[in-house]
């Protein structure tokens, strides 16, 4: 996949999907090796799923191929929920809880307990659900709770632009993901910063929708710890096309 493909948004990936010009994994495997190869740097990703992501993408790219033969839209009636069907995304690592993987939330004691997920969160499922592909959970400060990601348990993550700086947080593994064009868009919460700060550090744009345009607003955390959303950010909706960082 070109250098240029990898620094589209979500959107355009799909829509480039509908169009035959490239398939999800095409994409998939691009991001993998920008993983392997820039992760090492930044730490941001930090439960890696390879070979899970490959076999959603193949499934996936079976699923255009069989659109494009019968000649359906990305919005027609067939794909309605399904708008970025084998967009690889990547997960933080607070909440968003995946049946059988990792979820360690910064915590060294999960990581010794080798705590994984014992289901899907509903927001995973809507996700998934949604056709983004999972290409691994990313990296956040213990429970969440400062706005630098380096927690004693994975260690600190690197800014894709500047690696000697940190990227933000808690959603700061998401962020330099992102930055990075590891995956176009990155999972993240936000209680008192969490998605703003690091968007705002690695240059991308993250929302912290307003609570009344929320259809999950009654999911929120208590006030005791803020407002928190979960949601699908930050991401590279507003960042110039081929602007992504490049580690070193």
């Amino acid at each position: 996949m070109s250098a240029d493909r990898r620094f589209e948004d979500a959107t355009a990936l799909a829509q480039a999907f509908a169009a035959g010009e490239t398939d999800p994994t095409e994409a998939v495997n691009a991001g993998l090796e920008r993983m392997e190869r820039l992760n090492p740097a930044l730490n941001a990703v930090i439960h890696p799923r390879p070979e899970l992501a490959l076999a959603e993408a193949e499934a996936s790219a079976q699923r255009w191929s069989r659109r494009r033969a019968g000649s359906n839209a990305l919005d027609d009636s067939s794909d309605v929920g399904v708008p970025f069907d084998g967009v690889p995304m990547a997960i933080k690592d607070l909440g968003c809880e995946q049946a059988g993987e990792f979820h360690h939330a910064g915590a060294r004691f999960l990581v010794e307990l080798g705590w994984r997920g014992s289901l899907d969160s509903h927001l995973y499922r809507l996700l998934s659900g949604a056709g983004l592909i999972s290409v691994g959970r990313t990296n956040t400060p213990e429970f969440g709770t400062t706005i630098t990601t380096e927690p004693d348990a994975y260690g600190p993550t690197a800014n894709p632009w500047s690696l000697d700086r940190s990227p933000g947080g808690s959603s700061g593994g998401s962020a330099a993901a992102v930055a990075a064009g590891i995956v176009p868009v990155a999972h993240g919460n936000d209680g008192g910063g969490s998605i703003r700060v690091p968007a705002a550090a690695c240059g991308l744009v993250g929302l912290k929708p307003t609570r009344a345009g929320s259809r999950l607003r009654r999911a929120s955390a208590s006030t005791a710890v803020g407002l928190r959303w979960t949601g699908c950010s930050p991401g590279r909706c507003a960042t110039p096309h081929g602007a992504g960082a490049e580690p070193g």
